[in-house]
């Protein structure tokens, strides 16, 4: 299988853990997008469910597909949620954020009783950081807290380079709540956790992408099939 295909087998398979009256979190990526096309396929067939959006590229994606959306307002707690993400560790310790929308896929994940991360093999990885962490953060003293977060990073390992994410036409990416996204190039995470709490703690931090202990398990696509990955080792 190719990529593509190997991301829309993680996501039939993921489809196969929704029930009818779920809450669901719906993720954002080119991975989520075809759990998102999928779950409209499940609705238009008859599948009862509602669903909260991590994005408002998911949210237009699921109004397309028809899909009964809530908000976490009406809706404070969520039964599964299903994301990509960009790097997925052995203990199911992740990298997301590539495409912008860590704030809200942290704030959904965390409200979700089980969290399942579909993606492609060429994300499941030994040691995180090779992809450029994510920090979401506030324009407002963007060069104070660049040297917070490089302060912050040299307390748990070594610091490398940050990065203002741009759009194509120079100007700062935004994210849905306002915000800039700095890339920090690790090349390795050696302790996920120290590092979260660290970056949880600098002024002007709104959220990163580590996301530590929220996910339950890993749906893999590969060129020979689907693997289940649980924390602990993989299955078929």
């Amino acid at each position: 299988m190719n990529v593509d295909a190997q991301k829309r087998a993680a996501a039939a398979r993921a489809v196969e853990f929704v029930r009818p009256g779920m809450r669901i979190g719906l993720g954002t990526g080119s991975t989520a997008k075809y759990f998102v096309e999928q779950i409209g396929e499940r609705v238009r067939s008859g599948l009862k469910i509602v669903a909260v959006p991590t994005s408002e590229a998911t949210l237009a994606d699921a109004q397309r597909c028809g899909i009964e959306l809530t908000t976490l307002d009406e809706t404070p707690e969520l039964d599964l949620t299903v994301d990509g993400a960009d790097e997925i560790g052995p203990d199911l310790s992740l990298i997301k954020g590539g495409g912008g929308a860590l704030l809200r896929e942290k704030i959904v994940a965390t409200a979700s009783a089980r969290l399942i991360v579909i993606a492609d093999r060429s994300k499941l990885v030994a040691t995180l950081g090779r992809f450029p962490l994510p920090i979401e953060v506030v324009p407002f003293g963007l060069a104070a807290t660049e040297r917070a977060i490089q302060r912050a990073i040299s307390a748990v390992q070594q610091p490398g380079p940050l990065t203002l994410r741009r759009r194509k036409d120079g100007h700062p990416f935004v994210t849905d709540g306002g915000h800039w996204i700095l890339d920090a190039a690790l090349d390795r995470v050696d302790e996920p956790p120290a590092l979260a709490h660290a970056l949880s703690g600098v002024a002007g931090v709104v959220e990163h992408g580590l996301f530590v202990g929220l996910a339950h398990m890993a749906i893999i696509g590969g060129r020979d099939g689907v693997e289940i990955v649980d924390g602990v080792g993989i299955s078929s």
